[in-house]
Formats: structure tokens, C-alpha cells, sequence
């Protein structure tokens, strides 16, 4: 599959289900906690996994990325921008 970041931003709207009076904050909150949840992770590799990165952690980190993921791009549908923009800012 080849999927560009504003694919990736157009499938992610399609799934979207929160209030959208509160997209902002919800998206923003959302992104937090994903980030958290992977930073956990990471976390447990380093007290269970002597900070070995196994299969199954690895795997469990990239699930948590690819939330992360869909919610940095629906916080840039909400700050109406697309992530080919967002990304573009940040390398210029």
C-alpha cells in the first residue's frame, strides 16, 4: 500500500466519532493520552524487558504510534490544515 500523509489525514476523518463542538480539545487530549500510552511502553520495556525491545513490544509500540498517528491527523483537520502542510512547516 502506498499512502501518502494527507491519505492517511482523509481515512482518519472518515473514522472520527466525538463531538464536534469539542474537536479541538478532543483531538488534543486524545493525542496526549495516546502519547502517554506509548511512553508507557516504553516504560515497561525498561522494567520488564532489561530495555530489550522485543516482537511483542515493538509491535505493541507501533500500534500505540499509528494512534498517535490518527490523532496528530485529526488535530490538523481540526486546525483545519493537512499533515503534508504541518510537516512542511516543521521541516522549513
Amino acid at each position: 500500500m502506498n499512502m501518502t500523509l494527507n491519505d492517511f489525514q482523509s481515512s482518519a476523518k472518515q473514522t472520527a466519532l466525538y463531538p464536534s463542538q469539542y474537536g479541538l480539545i478532543y483531538t488534543t487530549l486524545g493525542l496526549s493520552g495516546e502519547s502517554g500510552e506509548l511512553a508507557e511502553k516504553a516504560k515497561k520495556m525498561l522494567r520488564d524487558d532489561d530495555g530489550i525491545l522485543t516482537d511483542n513490544r515493538r509491535n505493541a509500540m507501533k500500534k500505540e504510534l499509528g494512534d498517535v498517528l490518527w490523532y496528530v491527523a485529526s488535530l490538523a483537520t481540526e486546525l483545519d490544515s493537512t499533515l503534508q502542510e504541518i510537516a512542511e512547516i516543521n521541516i522549513n
